[in-house]
């Protein structure tokens, strides 16, 4: 028996998210899996890549073969690295934790209305009428 280390997609329609599982190669994509070994959300900015190294490493030594997507996401951890015995890659990015925005009052709004809009709306312009009379002047000359 073939055992394969792939993605399980999950998710709607347009956002997708995967799970990294240890499977049957003969077995569906979304189909029945011996292990779930991590996560891979790539909706997210940055993406989302969580393995549990021990146990890629263990599947890893024991023959499964990874796919090629996954073979990407176990280079991006490092796990590869670590497997083949190189040297691990630079560290991943970490979302960064988004500044709160300030407040209205914070920024010293009154409650008090303004009343009307401040912008002015645009007349429309006349087309020149000069053209247009020539033409017709032309057209009962001839």
């Amino acid at each position: 028996m073939a055992v394969k280390i792939k993605l399980k997609r999950l998710g709607k329609i347009r956002s997708p998210h995967y799970r990294i599982v240890v499977a049957d190669s003969r077995t569906r994509r979304d189909g029945r899996a011996i292990e779930e070994i991590g996560l891979y959300h790539p909706v997210q900015n940055p993406s989302r890549i969580e393995v549990d190294s021990d146990r890629a490493q263990y599947w890893l030594g024991v023959g499964a073969q990874p796919t090629e997507p996954v073979l990407a996401i176990l280079k991006l951890t490092g796990d590869w690295q670590k497997f083949k015995g190189e040297p691990a890659p630079a560290p991943l990015l970490v979302a960064e934790t988004k500044a709160a925005r300030p407040s209205f009052d914070a920024l010293g709004g009154d409650d008090e209305g303004k009343g009307e809009a401040i912008t002015q709306k645009k007349k429309a312009e006349k087309k020149d009428e000069a053209p247009a009379a020539s033409s017709s002047s032309e057209s009962t000359e001839a």
